[in-house]
C-alpha cells in the first residue's frame, strides 16, 4: 500500500498543500527555536495501523529527514519514545483517544529522584 500512496497524485498534492501550511520549514526543530528545511510530511499516527488519518492535516506534520529518523525506529518501523510522544501531544490536542499502544505509563519521582514508572 505504501508505495501506492505515497506516489498517488492525491499524495502528492496533500503533501505539497502540508508543506506549504508549514512554511516549508521542520515543525519539531522550529519548537526548539531551529529553523531547519522539512524534507517530508510525517504522519503522526502511522498510516498503516490508522489508514482512516491519512489525508487529515491535523495528522501531518512537515519534518526533516533527521528528526524523522528520531521519530521511527527504523530497524522495526515502530515510533519511537519521541514519536510516541507527539502522537500523544497532537491527539491530545485534537481530542482523540490514545491507542492503547502508544499510551505513556504514569511516572513520578522515585525515592532516588529518579523517574520512577508505576
Amino acid at each position: 500500500m505504501n508505495d501506492r500512496f505515497y506516489d498517488s497524485p492525491k499524495w502528492r498534492a496533500k503533501k505539497e498543500h502540508i508543506l506549504r501550511r508549514d512554511s516549508y520549514q521542520c515543525q519539531i526543530s522550529k519548537r526548539f527555536g531551529r529553523l531547519i528545511p522539512a524534507e517530508l510530511v510525517h504522519h503522526v499516527f502511522p498510516l498503516e495501523e490508522f489508514p482512516e488519518y491519512a489525508y487529515a492535516d491535523w495528522n501531518l506534520i512537515s519534518i526533516s529527514v533527521k528528526v524523522h529518523n528520531k521519530l521511527h525506529d527504523r530497524q522495526t518501523n515502530e515510533l519511537t519514545e519521541e514519536g510516541r510522544q507527539l502522537l500523544e501531544r497532537i491527539a491530545r490536542k485534537n481530542n482523540i483517544a490514545v491507542p492503547e499502544k502508544y499510551k505513556h505509563p504514569i511516572r513520578r519521582r522515585g525515592y532516588n529522584g529518579r523517574p520512577a514508572v508505576i
